[in-house]
């Protein structure tokens, strides 16, 4: 994996950037090859991702519905709780923007943030 403009680049079209409403990193796949693929610009310093990006843990995925979740796993272990949580974060990523949709259960819901440098904000 290598840094490419604010983004990080890995082998078969992978691009990752890095979303600071769930403080980690997102992952697309551009070009030709098996499996859904975005459409990109080809700018690594103000990227644009067609269509939305949409990541989903926990029982907000339509498969784990009504299953044992990161909440639930939580609730029963409020002493321990896991580092993980449910989530939603729905986003367009337009000219290095992220533009979070309301859909997005983080505090950055709604609102217009840019792209950090991936590097520098996995350092923070």
């Amino acid at each position: 994996m290598s840094a490419k403009g604010i983004l990080r680049v890995a082998e078969g079209g992978l691009l990752m950037f890095w979303c600071p409403g769930c403080d980690g990193a997102h992952s697309v796949r551009v070009g030709e090859g098996a499996g859904p693929r975005w459409g990109f610009n080809g700018d690594y310093d103000r990227p644009t991702f067609t269509p939305s990006v949409l990541v989903r843990s926990g029982h907000h995925i339509p498969e784990q519905a009504g299953k044992p979740c990161w909440c639930s796993y939580n609730a029963e272990h409020p002493e321990r709780p896991a580092p993980f949580t449910c989530t939603v974060c729905h986003s367009f990523v337009t000219d290095g923007q992220i533009q979070f949709l309301t859909d997005s259960t983080h505090a950055l819901a709604g609102q217009t943030v840019p792209v950090p440098v991936f590097d520098e904000a996995c350092a923070a």
